[in-house]
């Protein structure tokens, strides 16, 4: 670093600004790939299948057909009324298309919804463990993050008892996810319904976090969207429907509040991808449901192989998942450092696993997040080489 890049400034909130743990296994995994080592990728939450051939195939029709000009920062009118007929078919719930605004992935979507809702100093309550980046999206806007430790008795999710007690001055939103990364599990709708309310009485706001809806398992889950029109609901292209580098998502916004999300999204990205709007119409044809659907019995299958198979081996799964494609596995049956056992793991078995580090506070050392997103015979392969690495210790 020359003289001049080392006096530049940097700003203080990347103090709070940590990095992916789950990056650096991967690096790892990728330079022992490099050696001709085979991995197998338990680590990053993405699974094997390629986006569906009807969003494809739109996507092609689009570029011949449409112009690739910006669009509203709303999202494209068709899509917003494709979103909300969505929630009406597979949700029961009657979705004002007015109120979906169409963002660049749904990490775009909770941006926007924070930018709108938090002053310097603000307090959001996380569950932890919890998605990194939610914290971390706080910190960048100025907020607090406070994370309330969560576990199996409430299956690592934040109840409306807890938020309560975590409650203080500065809390000015509550935050869950359903299905959670990295545990799987959902907030049931009751809960939902009385975490909106204990929010609606602080005059705070209920985000949740819907991103892994359509991949649950024996059971469709219920959206918070039930919950009252002034609950912030976040989805995403990304997962269910298999969307990834599409970088497309939505925010379910109240009334009052979308011609402000407008505004923000204008100044931070002017609109989401034109693209990737066009080709997420044929998102919700029939014809893309029913391989959808097929894939979830898919990763259905993978969950119910591997939570057994783990627990085979010494880890603990005090939560069995019910939606998204990670078991949250309590490993200090085994070890009392999650981040030194990944690498190990990877290092000598050829399996790369996320450390529990990556996910927050609550006993990070006696976790790792497991992540399904492979076929059930590499899954196989995988649960092997760790039975033959612990048999060798």
């Amino acid at each position: 670093m020359n003289d001049r890049a080392a006096r530049l400034h940097l700003a203080s909130r990347m103090d709070s600004i940590a990095a992916f743990e789950v990056m650096e296994i991967q690096t790892l995994a990728r330079e022992l790939e490099a050696q001709g080592r085979d991995v197998v990728h338990l680590e990053i939450g993405e699974p094997d299948f390629r986006t569906p051939a009807p969003i494809v195939e739109a996507a092609h029709r689009a570029l011949d057909s449409q112009p690739m000009n910006y669009t509203s920062a709303l999202g494209i009118p068709a899509l917003r009324e494709a979103i909300a007929r969505f929630y009406a078919v597979r949700c029961g719930v009657n979705v004002d298309p007015a109120r979906i605004v169409v963002t660049a992935g749904s990490s775009a979507a909770l941006l926007l919804a924070f930018g709108v809702l938090l002053d310097a100093g603000d307090e959001v309550l996380l569950a932890d463990p919890s998605y990194p980046c939610n914290r971390h999206f706080v910190h960048a806007l100025g907020g607090v993050p406070r994370l309330v430790p969560v576990g199996p008795r409430t299956r690592y999710q934040l109840t409306a008892d807890l938020a309560r007690d975590a409650w203080t001055a500065r809390t000015r939103v509550a935050m869950v996810a359903s299905p959670s990364n990295p545990t799987g599990t959902m907030v049931p709708p009751e809960e939902m319904a009385t975490l909106a309310q204990l929010a609606r009485e602080r005059g705070a706001a209920l985000i949740a976090d819907e991103i892994y809806h359509g991949l649950t398992y024996g059971l469709d889950a219920r959206t918070a969207a039930e919950a009252g029109e002034d609950v912030f609901v976040i989805n995403s292209f990304s997962k269910y429907f298999q969307m990834t580098g599409w970088r497309l998502g939505w925010l379910l916004a109240p009334a009052s509040h979308v011609r402000e999300v407008e505004k923000l999204a204008q100044n931070l990205y002017i609109s989401p991808a034109t693209l990737s709007q066009h080709a997420a119409l044929a998102a919700f044809r029939p014809e893309t449901i029913a391989i959808l659907e097929e894939r979830r019995r898919e990763l259905g299958a993978r969950r119910d192989f591997l939570v057994p198979a783990l627990q085979s081996l010494g880890f603990g799964v005090p939560a069995v998942p019910e939606g998204a494609f990670y078991v949250y596995a309590d490993c200090s049956g085994l070890t009392d450092d999650s981040f030194a056992f990944a690498r190990e793991v990877l290092v000598k078995a050829g399996v790369a696993i996320t450390p529990g580090r990556d996910f927050g506070f609550a006993a990070p050392e006696r976790h790792v997040r497991i992540a399904y997103t492979q076929p059930v015979a590499r899954l196989e392969e995988a649960i092997e080489r760790v039975r033959d690495f612990l048999a060798a210790r």
